[in-house]
């Protein structure tokens, strides 16, 4: 007892000690072990999450063929998540992309990088706190309730949902681990024992329903469209990065959950997404009538039955939206550490108690109820905040790749690509590259203008109606963080401590590095 104890002891201290080399004190609780740093990760991701908020737009757009978007997108991600992965591995600080490109880059490069990044986790905490009512309010009306399924009432559980998740996230990491843990394993085993009843008791369309279009018209540009629900839920790996100064022995364990996440999330997808094309009882129905899960789950079982699985569906949902906040959250403090942000002060204390930056927690559960203030459904938030990823993404991988052309990585971490770092990055931004035309796409499908939403949107600006959403998005928020940057931020010293030899960043050289909070 007394060697475990003082084993626990040593490692506690030598992971301090490692951020402390960064010029960061160890404020935040160090609790998540390898399973934990996966399990957020994961829940990140959560396949159930996305599947039940754009499968209809796969099946509409291409049939049972949209399937084959999921193993593309998986393949693709898996390549952005090798990068990451080094990253994690070299950087151990919270921030995931901001601390990268921080290093990699510079000030006002990583500045940008993390402004962007943090509207784009802002974006998905509200996507995911409204895909939740499309679980939730089936599952209530199975037990009785007679809820109608309105934009109106998605957005007032959504505003519950988001005002709970952030009070957990204020009383500790442990309790979002704890409440992580749990729905991780209820969510895997879940979607695999439902999807193999499925596949045994109730096959109506046969294996090769994969194959099939149901008469739509599949060619290449139909085939990029139905790629939006993969390509919604395959992010967010990086969060076991995110949450190192939280994760025991994060050099290792942060980059084996970044990977472990995208392939459990490839693999739990696959089994679940093909098991429920298969269970449609007629595709062409489900073609005409936008069908989800939520609907083929009622089409196939008892009201007891499906009932059950929507509320287990709906935790798993929950938890993404739990996760999804606390690494936004994160972010936002990883920013304010260094002075990054409006009110950084307040949104960098930790409370000496419960461990948690609550100033972030308040913020980010209130930045996030912004996109509901005007709320048009759940796929026009889903779009925005998956293109905001993809931008981010893109922008890192530009810096990554610019460092190792200089010849990064110079120190050795517990992973390395080694000689695959160059061929890694640069598929991953050919990838990412033509990921983020494809969002970017003005088509009324996946990135419309308000005007082609039936007016659920109005920005009140007739031509602003005319321009395409996701444009509106970036152009708004890169515009807003231009003009504070060129006003606050540029007259700032960089913040930059960093172990020796881990620093490319061009004010390095220029300016001395200011100490990190003590």
């Amino acid at each position: 007892m007394v060697d475990t104890e003082h084993q626990t002891h040593d490692s506690a201290k030598r992971d301090a000690d490692d951020l402390a080399r960064f010029g960061y004190r160890q404020e935040l609780r160090r609790t998540l072990g390898v399973f934990s740093s996966f399990a957020v990760a994961f829940s990140y991701i959560s396949p159930s999450t996305g599947i039940f908020a754009l499968f209809y737009l796969g099946i509409t757009t291409i049939g049972g063929i949209f399937f084959w978007s999921w193993p593309i997108v998986a393949a693709g991600q898996l390549i952005i998540a090798l990068s990451f992965a080094e990253l994690s591995s070299h950087y151990p600080v919270a921030g995931s992309v901001f601390q990268w490109t921080k290093y990699l880059s510079g000030k006002t490069y990583s500045w940008f990088t993390g402004w962007i990044y943090l509207f784009a986790g802002i974006l998905t905490v509200a996507s995911v706190c409204v895909t939740l009512p499309l679980a939730l309010i089936p599952a209530f009306n199975g037990m009785g309730w007679n809820m109608a399924n309105s934009l109106s009432n998605q957005r007032i559980i959504a505003i519950v949902t988001l005002v709970i998740i952030t009070l957990l996230n204020i009383f500790g990491v442990r309790l979002v681990a704890i409440i992580n843990n749990t729905g991780v394993l209820f969510e895997i085993l879940g979607m695999v024992v439902f999807a193999f009843i499925l596949a045994l008791f109730h096959n109506h369309q046969g294996v090769g329903v994969v194959f099939h279009s149901g008469g739509t018209d599949v060619t290449m540009s139909t085939f990029l469209v139905a790629m939006f629900m993969s390509l919604y839920v395959i992010y967010g790996f990086d969060t076991a990065s995110t949450l190192a100064e939280e994760t025991k022995d994060p050099r290792r364990e942060a980059p084996r959950a970044v990977i472990g996440s995208v392939i459990g999330a490839f693999l739990i997808g696959v089994v679940f997404l093909w098991a429920t094309l298969m269970a449609v009882p007629d595709l062409g129905v489900a073609i005409k009538d936008a069908w989800g899960p939520a609907q083929i789950i009622d089409a196939n079982f008892s009201n007891a039955f499906a009932t059950t699985y929507l509320l287990v569906v709906a935790a798993a949902i929950f938890v993404c939206c739990l996760s999804i906040e606390a690494s936004t959250i994160r972010l936002a403090f990883g920013m304010s550490r260094d002075d990054k942000l409006p009110a950084s002060k307040v949104l960098s204390r930790v409370h000496p108690r419960l461990h948690t930056p609550i100033g972030a927690c308040i913020a980010i559960g209130i930045l996030s109820f912004v996109p509901m203030i005007q709320f048009a459904g759940t796929a026009y938030v889903a779009i925005a905040a998956t293109g905001m990823i993809y931008l981010t993404y893109f922008i890192c991988n530009l810096a990554v790749f610019r460092a190792r052309l200089k010849g990064w990585p110079r120190t050795k971490a517990p992973f390395s690509l080694g000689r695959w770092g160059i061929p890694i990055t640069i598929l991953g931004l050919l990838w990412g590259g033509g990921m983020l035309i494809n969002i970017a796409w003005p088509r009324a499908s996946t990135n419309p203008t308000p005007n082609q939403t039936g007016k659920l949107l109005n920005f009140h600006w007739g031509w602003l109606n005319d321009r395409p959403v996701f444009w509106t998005v970036v152009i708004s928020v890169t515009l807003v963080g231009a003009v504070y940057f060129a006003l606050v931020e540029r007259k700032k010293a960089a913040f930059l401590t960093a172990p020796e030899g881990e620093v490319f960043a061009e004010e390095a050289a220029a300016t001395p590095a200011t100490p990190g909070p003590t």
